[in-house]
């Protein structure tokens, strides 16, 4: 079993000693911040709906990072009994967990620009569990540990969308829920856990093949740096919210968006 340290005993590992759980460690954003914290000296508690895409996830980082300890689990992350059960088998085989990092959300299938006026009220609220749900269910399971052990950190997705979007406005609010949310759990899990949140542009995930092209410019075009995000620096960004370095930093929604404006 893995016990805590000191991240700053040993600048070069500064999440050494540290169990991070990851939800949506199978795609694309998952990976790329699972391989950050490995690298940062982490053991890794690795949760995605497909089982193959997170052992896949795993076995890769295991060939970069060989001394990093792993536990995966296949789990519906809107499931409570099936996140619950995830959790546990992690933290049996790894120790407690004082690193979420919540990765799962989006849009589940169809089209992803739909209008409210055409969208039918299944798309609605499955896109609100789809983004609340895991967050919900992990948060409960984690953060008592968290308390208990006075330290932890947890770090939240939203979008650039939840300053409001016409043409994902159910989860341009989903994602405003998020950033909401995250502020609340500042305030209630303080002084013992940092929650804080990363607030995206579009990134190049799987996400991309569904965008229509013109999304794509447009979010191109609206970025200062004009470019598409990329996971890793989603990955950059969770390394430092999670670390010793943002130690004085909660309650913060963080743009990783290219200067596209992240403002409600």
């Amino acid at each position: 079993m893995i016990t805590e340290q000191s991240s700053s005993a040993n600048r070069g590992l500064p999440l050494a000693g540290a169990v991070a759980l990851i939800s949506g460690a199978g795609g694309p954003m998952g990976a790329a911040i699972a391989d950050r914290l490995a690298a940062d000296g982490a053991a890794l508690g690795l949760i995605d709906i497909s089982g193959r895409r997170v052992v896949a996830t795993a076995e890769d980082i295991q060939t970069r990072h060989p001394d990093t300890q792993i536990q995966t689990a296949r789990a519906n992350a809107t499931d409570e009994q099936e996140t619950n059960a995830a959790i546990a088998e992690i933290a049996d085989a790894l120790g407690p967990v004082s690193i979420l990092v919540n990765v799962v959300g989006g849009i589940r299938g169809g089209e992803l620009v739909t209008p409210i006026l055409g969208m039918s009220e299944e798309r609605f609220d499955s896109t609100f569990a789809l983004n609340l749900k895991p967050l919900f269910w992990m948060v409960q399971a984690t953060a008592p540990g968290m308390i208990a052990r006075k330290k932890g950190a947890i770090v939240n997705i939203s979008s650039v969308t939840f300053a409001g979007d016409g043409d994902q406005p159910e989860y341009a609010a989903a994602k405003a829920a998020v950033s909401s949310l995250t502020r609340s759990l500042a305030i209630e899990l303080a002084p013992s856990v940092r929650v804080n949140c990363i607030v995206p542009g579009l990134i190049q995930t799987s996400v991309i093949n569904n965008a229509a092209p013109q999304m794509v410019a447009d979010y191109t075009n609206r970025s200062l740096l004009k470019r598409l995000g990329r996971p890793e620096d989603i990955a950059a960004a969770v390394s430092f919210l999670v670390g010793p370095d943002s130690d004085f930093i909660t309650g913060v929604s963080l743009p990783v968006s290219g200067g596209i404006p992240a403002n409600l």
